[in-house]
């Protein structure tokens, strides 16, 4: 069963969903081929030819596949969807917008989400906001599957997989680039950091915001996140959400500080190996997924954690 993976990037590199999808990819067992889009990407290329499993990395360079637009980097595939199985993909922004165009140029159903390979065929999928987990065959010949990479760890490097340069697709030229802004920050990217503290509403204001968990983060080298609350509520842009409708996050510690726990959110956290809950709500849901928690002001445990955290020398 070969299978093609489409591999996510990031400012020129291999993104680290690519090597958590691999080993879902893995799981399903057969011959892996990563697919590299873009111009530039030389790099993620060769990065993608060290994970262990990789059979071999295909890297279209034409400039037509910048930025992944949906119809150029679908036609593309569609062109070489004949020689594989199953088209697999991490479940990201961009691939959210690539993978349901092929599956519906395939006429196949899309598995999307997967958190577990029960067979080659048999997937397992979160629905209801995570509150149920739904068990799916996909009867399809050729598969297209994205993977939430939360539930997945990275495959290891140690490949020396070749690398073949491949052409593009006829482009439809239907859409086109008009521009980004890129949000910049000298803290861990929200997805890949080992420690993530949240705020929620109850931080009462942007400034509070900012002023109550930038000290703490910065000791411990954190990632700041927000729940959908804090950021309707103007406290942080979007692009820190956490949750059902914001980013999926599986830190190894995950501290969430006035925060409800509204099951949207719990969606976007739960995976995370240690779940530390700080609310002066004792029947807030989120204690009743929290490894630890404490009924407290926010006000005042942060800024004495934020003091016992300088005292270590944080």
């Amino acid at each position: 069963m070969a299978i093609l993976l489409l591999a996510e990037t990031s400012n020129g590199a291999l993104a680290p969903a690519t090597a958590k999808a691999l080993t879902a990819a893995s799981q399903i067992g057969g011959p892996v081929h990563i697919l590299v889009v873009g111009p530039g990407l030389d790099g993620a290329a060769a990065s993608a030819a060290k994970l262990s499993g990789v059979e071999k990395v295909l890297y279209a360079a034409d400039a037509s596949l910048d930025h992944m637009l949906a119809e150029p980097v679908a036609a593309l595939i569609l062109g070489l969807a004949p020689s594989y199985d199953v088209i697999l993909a991490p479940s990201t922004s961009a691939t959210k917008n690539v993978l349901p165009r092929v599956a519906a140029l395939l006429d196949v159903a899309q598995v999307s989400d997967i958190i577990k390979v029960v067979s080659p065929d048999t997937f397992e999928r979160p629905i209801y906001a995570g509150n149920a987990v739904q068990t799916v065959r996909a009867r399809d010949a050729r598969k297209v599957v994205t993977v939430r990479t939360t539930a997945f760890a990275a495959a290891p490097e140690g490949g020396s997989a070749p690398v073949e340069a491949i052409g593009s697709a006829a482009n439809p030229g239907v859409s086109s680039f008009k521009s980004e802004e890129l949000a910049k920050s000298e803290r861990p990217e929200l997805t890949s950091a080992r420690i993530i503290i949240s705020g929620g509403r109850a931080l009462g204001s942007a400034e509070n915001f900012q002023k109550v968990l930038d000290p703490v983060a910065t000791k411990l080298n954190a990632a700041i996140g927000a729940s959908r609350a804090a950021v309707d509520a103007g406290y942080a842009p979007n692009d820190l959400q956490v949750g059902q409708t914001g980013k999926a996050v599986a830190p190894e510690l995950y501290v969430a500080v006035g925060i409800s726990g509204a099951i949207q959110h719990l969606a976007g956290m739960k995976d995370s190996k240690i779940i530390v809950a700080i609310n002066k709500d004792e029947e807030a849901p989120i204690f009743q997924v929290a490894d630890f928690g404490l009924v407290a002001d926010l006000f005042q445990a942060i800024p004495e954690l934020d003091a016992e955290l300088a005292k270590l020398g944080k």
